[in-house]
C-alpha cells in the first residue's frame, strides 16, 4: 500500500471527487482532502491510498495534469517520522 501526496486541487473537490479521479488507476484504499481546521476550506491538497501498482500508475497519469486550480501535483506521501503537525499560522 502506498499514500500519494495530492497538491493543487481545485476548492470545490471533496474526498469523494478525489477518490473518483484516481478510482480510474486503480482500487483506492482511502482518499482524504485537507481542510482548514477554522473556515472548513479546503487547503488545496490531500493523500490517497492505493495499492503499489495502481498508485505508480496513477502518479505517471494524473501528475501534471491541468486543472482549474493548475496543474495537479502526485507523487508519493513523505513520512514525517512521527512529527506533529504543523500549525496552521
Amino acid at each position: 500500500m502506498r499514500t500519494l501526496y495530492v497538491g493543487n486541487l481545485p476548492a470545490d473537490l471533496d474526498a469523494a471527487g478525489l477518490q473518483a479521479l484516481f478510482a480510474a488507476h486503480g482500487d483506492v484504499a482511502a482518499a482524504t482532502v485537507i481542510v482548514d481546521p477554522h473556515t472548513g476550506a479546503s487547503r488545496g491538497f490531500g493523500f490517497v491510498e492505493m495499492e503499489d501498482k495502481a498508485a505508480l500508475l496513477a502518479v505517471e497519469a494524473l501528475d501534471g495534469t491541468v486543472t482549474a486550480a493548475g496543474m495537479l501535483r502526485v507523487n508519493e506521501a513523505r513520512d514525517r517520522g512521527g512529527k506533529a503537525p504543523r500549525r496552521p499560522w
